[in-house]
């Protein structure tokens, strides 16, 4: 049986590509340094992509948080997930997890399209990308996201003050 050997960087990215989520995943200062690790050890366009696009979603929202999963996909969340960053050989993907229902008035989601809830931007080497547009996507990404906490507390709610009502009172005489 003939055995190839793997480029050094080739087998280095399997390696972090397999690498397990940490324990601390909650924490997200874990979770920062793994998509500071990944940005650096990339060491081409597409980390330098992947660090501009997350300067791009704090300046967007300050109160975002970070995450890891998956077995090593940057997510960033504020009141669930906003967008997830794959990095693949020839893209950069930002996945949108409510993409299908948010207004995208640039154009930017130009992968995934035919999915009904998920949207994506795929950034290639070299393309540049609209700064002002993917802040404001963002931000009305988040927007959704609190929007759709609200509607399920108010759900709870009426579900909670209906079943009290419904119950006959338990009160002794």
């Amino acid at each position: 049986m003939s055995t190839k050997k793997m480029p050094a960087k080739k087998a280095s990215m399997q390696q972090m590509s397999a690498k397990k989520t940490p324990p601390a995943q909650a924490d997200a200062g874990a979770a920062s340094a793994n998509i500071s690790e990944r940005i650096a050890f990339l060491g081409d366009w597409r980390g330098t992509m992947l660090a501009k696009v997350r300067a791009l979603i704090h300046a967007a929202d300050p109160q975002i948080t970070e995450a890891w999963k998956w077995r090593g996909v940057p997510v960033w969340e504020h009141d669930g997930i906003v967008c997830t960053g794959e990095t693949y050989q020839d893209v950069v993907k930002l996945t949108f997890a409510r993409g299908a229902a948010l207004a995208d008035p640039k154009r930017l989601f130009n992968a995934s399209l035919d999915g009904g809830t998920r949207r994506a931007i795929d950034i290639r080497d070299g393309e540049k990308i609209d700064e002002s547009a993917l802040k404001q996507l963002i931000q009305v990404a988040v927007a959704a996201n609190s929007a759709a906490v609200a509607e399920r507390g108010m759900k709870i709610v009426k579900k909670t003050a209906a079943v009290k009502k419904a119950k006959p009172s338990q009160q002794v005489p």
